[in-house]
This record gives C-alpha cells, sequence and structure tokens, in this order.
C-alpha cells in the first residue's frame, strides 16, 4: 500500500509541476508521446500486481513499454524537443564511439523552452521513479521485481548519459566554432590592414 501511495505522488508531480510560464509547447504532439511511454510503463508496473498474477506477463509489457518510451526519446523527441540526438557505435578496433548530433547553435537558442523544460524532468524524474521501485523491491525482498527496474532504469539512464554528453558536445562544438571564428576575422582584419599599407 506504501508503493502504491509513493509511487502515486511520484506520478502526480511529474504531471503537475509547473512549467516555466509564457509560451506554450511548441510541439505537444511530441510532448504527449514523450510522456505517454514513461508514464505507462510506470504506471503498468504499479498497477500490475493488480490485475495479473504472472510475472512474466508484467515483465515483457512494462520492459516492451520501457522501450518504445527508450525509443521514442532517442529517436523523436529527443530531435524535436531539445534538438539533440546520440548513438553509440563499434569501431573497427572493438571500441564503443559516442556519436553525437546537435543543431547549430542559433537553432538551440530558439527551442522551445516549454518543450526542453518538459523532456529534462520527465527524463530525470523517470529515473528517480524507477530508483525508487527498485527500493521498494528490494525491501519487499522481490528479486525477480528488482529484474523488471533495472532493465527500465539502465534504458532510463543511457538515454540521461546519452543527451548529457550530446549537449555537453554542442557546447563544445559552439565554443570551437566562435573561437575560430574571432580567429578568423581577426586574421583576416591584420591582413587587410597591412594589404593596404
Amino acid at each position: 500500500m506504501l508503493c502504491l501511495f509513493s509511487m502515486y505522488w511520484v506520478m502526480l508531480s511529474l504531471f503537475t509541476m509547473v512549467p516555466p510560464p509564457g509560451e506554450n509547447y511548441a510541439n505537444p504532439k511530441t510532448c504527449f508521446f514523450h510522456v505517454l511511454f514513461k508514464a505507462g510503463a510506470l504506471a503498468f508496473y504499479i498497477l500490475s500486481a493488480l490485475f495479473f498474477n504472472s510475472f512474466v506477463i508484467i515483465f515483457v509489457v512494462t520492459v516492451l513499454l520501457a522501450a518504445l518510451d527508450f525509443w521514442v526519446v532517442k529517436n523523436v523527441s529527443g530531435r524535436i524537443l531539445v534538438g539533440l540526438r546520440w548513438w553509440n557505435e563499434i569501431n573497427d578496433l572493438g571500441e564503443s564511439v559516442w556519436k553525437f548530433e546537435s543543431l547549430d547553435q542559433e537553432s538551440l537558442a530558439r527551442m522551445n523552452k516549454k518543450d526542453s523544460w518538459l523532456f529534462w524532468w520527465t527524463l530525470y524524474i523517470t529515473a528517480v521513479a524507477w530508483i525508487v521501485l527498485g527500493i521498494f523491491s528490494l525491501i519487499r525482498f522481490q528479486a525477480d521485481y528488482c529484474l523488471i527496474v533495472g532493465v527500465c532504469l539502465t534504458l532510463s539512464i543511457a538515454n540521461i548519459v546519452g543527451f548529457t554528453k550530446c549537449r555537453k558536445d554542442a557546447k563544445k562544438q559552439f565554443q570551437q566554432f566562435a573561437s575560430q571564428t574571432i580567429a578568423s576575422r581577426v586574421s583576416s582584419t591584420i591582413q587587410s590592414a597591412f594589404s593596404v599599407v
């Protein structure tokens, strides 16, 4: 009962947080699906014990919803809501290499603040909710349910790490571009000054 109450509180706080005032969501459908699979996986995991006795059904449906959430965030809502995309490749040497894409700095600055706020907050709150559920599973000695939470938490953290690294990479690229632009302008100014003399 305490677990259900706690998760109700987490989900309620997820949907009732006050977003930044002013502008509306620029992409309401994307925002809806960004939240839908997160809330669906959490709600099904919490409420499934009331309706199903089969661990297999609970595992398959919860992990499927979490995988859909992972895919939607990584490939759709990340691009549309915050202008970022990441993926991981294995190179010829067998090493894991992170790849990042982002819009240019001007386009990133024009992204809707409300969309961005929703994207980042739901990303982090979902991970916190899975951690809380994992703690409750440990307290209740339900190792099999810890497996579900572990899979869902891993998918959630993978998106957090990927998008955080992508955001840092975008800032670094902007700084490099800005310093190169300034250096080239200074160089061209100096060259034009000496060519006049």
